[in-house]
């Protein structure tokens, strides 16, 4: 899996299915909402930012209610994700799959970890390219949803690249190498056929239903 740089020739894609991952703190809900701007494709928000920036306390959780919360957030990016046409995700469906393996909940519930995980590999099978943003790149910044502790943050980032090193379809992994906002933007929009500051708008559309897998 080579780290993908500005700069790099990259193939010409239609209508893309993109998730843009990593621990918190890497830069993906920035660098999603900028993606989706500039291709024009809708946006699968994080639901579990969304539930903490609402005020969502997990520490008040039981463990079987944070189980119960991440299968029912799975179970939502996949529907969100099965719809026709390209999107871009901030996540993907082995988010959910990492959080259950490190809050250790796998002990609690094997046979929920092992479902949570088979649907997180067929919904995964369908999207066109995973970009994989790198722990340690850009500060840390504490803005009260997210764990500001570092070395939190890069347990999850070690369970997160284990999963999608494992089981990310082959060929649709890649790294980001780039710490610039601008210049992270601009490796996706080349993989996506877009030149930067150009519009996708002449992009061939690609029809794809919810059963249809991508080539």
């Amino acid at each position: 899996m080579a780290a993908i740089r500005r700069g790099d020739s990259l193939p010409d894609m239609t209508e893309p299915r993109i998730a843009i991952v990593g621990s918190a703190g890497t830069g993906k809900t920035t660098l999603a909402e900028a993606a989706a701007a500039r291709l024009k494709l809708p946006l699968i928000a994080d639901a579990m930012r969304r539930r903490l920036t609402e005020g969502l306390d997990l520490h008040a959780m039981s463990r079987a209610d944070h189980r119960g919360l991440l299968e029912r957030q799975a179970a939502g990016w996949a529907a969100e994700a099965s719809r026709p046409g390209g999107f871009v995700s901030d996540g993907s469906a082995l988010d959910f799959a990492a959080f259950w393996l490190a809050n250790g909940y796998a002990v609690d519930d094997s046979g929920g970890f092992e479902r949570l995980l088979d649907a997180a590999r067929t919904a995964i099978a369908r999207l066109d390219h995973v970009f994989l943003l790198p722990w340690g790149a850009i500060p840390l910044v504490g803005d009260g949803v997210r764990y500001a502790n570092p070395w939190h943050q890069l347990h999850a980032q070690s369970v997160i690249e284990g999963l999608l090193d494992r089981f990310a379809p082959a060929g649709r992994l890649h790294r980001i190498a780039a710490t610039d906002a601008s210049e992270r933007l601009d490796v996706i929009s080349r993989l996506c056929g877009v030149a930067p500051g150009s519009s996708p708008s002449a992009r061939r559309r690609r029809p794809m239903d919810s059963g249809s897998s991508p080539e």
